[in-house]
């Protein structure tokens, strides 16, 4: 199974990691390595996580990483997992 970084998802993950390195570059670069590595998982177990609270699709799931919300769908038909968006409820971006 192929994973797709949506646009969304890299803008925002952009605004994230820059804002995480202006205190601390290692804490933004650690953070980082632990997301992606828990992106790769998915595959393994595409389901695993609840479905969207965002979206009415059973396809869609919501991925919670260190109070982040990375939304994801998986698309079966493709063989793939589209990351769609990533963001932190309580903070506007």
């Amino acid at each position: 199974m192929q994973i797709k970084l949506g646009k969304k998802f890299e803008i925002n993950f952009n605004i994230i990691f820059e804002y995480i390195a202006k205190d601390k570059l290692s804490a933004s670069k650690k953070f980082k390595k632990k997301l992606f590595k828990q992106i790769k998982n998915l595959p393994n177990f595409p389901y695993k996580f609840r479905k969207s609270y965002y979206f009415d699709d059973e396809k869609v799931r919501d991925m919670t990483f260190k109070n982040y919300t990375i939304i994801y769908e998986v698309n079966l038909d493709n063989n793939t997992i589209i990351i769609l968006n990533i963001f932190q409820k309580n903070k506007p971006l």
